[in-house]
């Protein structure tokens, strides 16, 4: 049920951001890999989200639905980059990189790396968010800290997982 939901989403995503192109093509790149993002995240999974149900966490949402819609169109292209980098970063660790199969790890970081090469133009006309880029910082510190107090555990990284693909569509 939570698959068919994250799809419906991610459609309904696909189809905002033709919407609120900020520039045509860059866009239009950005939103197929976001689909490719989200694609790899779901095939990362190792465990069924059900078994971690004990390990789940309540980090503070940053955007919630419809709040990143009314978010400049200057400043969403600046968090979409931040919260790419921040997710590349996450992923590129050796903790990451024992947790999760190689090859998809691989095919995730490099549609990460893709899709920061399409924003990176944009991002650098429009660093408009100093105050977002704090707060999606935050919000990854905090998923670092849990990820360490879990000592890096299977459970963890699949609660992370699944964190960062459901907020990742609200994008």
């Amino acid at each position: 049920m939570a698959q068919v939901y994250l799809w419906l989403v991610a459609g309904v995503k696909l189809g905002s951001i033709l919407a609120f192109s900020l520039g045509g093509d860059v866009l239009w790149i950005h939103s197929l890999d976001n689909c490719r993002i989200l694609d790899l995240l779901r095939q990362l999974e190792r465990i069924p989200p059900h078994l971690c149900l004990n390990d789940r966490i309540l980090l503070q949402c940053l955007w919630q639905r419809g709040a990143v819609t009314q978010i400049l169109k200057t400043q969403r292209t600046c968090v979409q980059h931040l919260m790419l980098q921040q997710i590349f970063n996450l992923f590129i660790t050796p903790h990451s990189c024992a947790a999760w199969n190689h090859t998809l790890l691989s095919e995730l970081l490099s549609s990460l790396d893709h899709s920061l090469e399409h924003l990176q133009p944009v991002a650098e006309e429009n660093l408009a968010c100093p105050h977002l880029g704090i707060l999606v910082r935050k919000y990854f510190q905090g998923i670092r800290h849990y990820l360490k107090g879990k000592k890096y555990s299977s459970c963890a990284w699949e609660v992370v997982r699944v964190e960062i693909q459901v907020h990742f569509v609200l994008l």
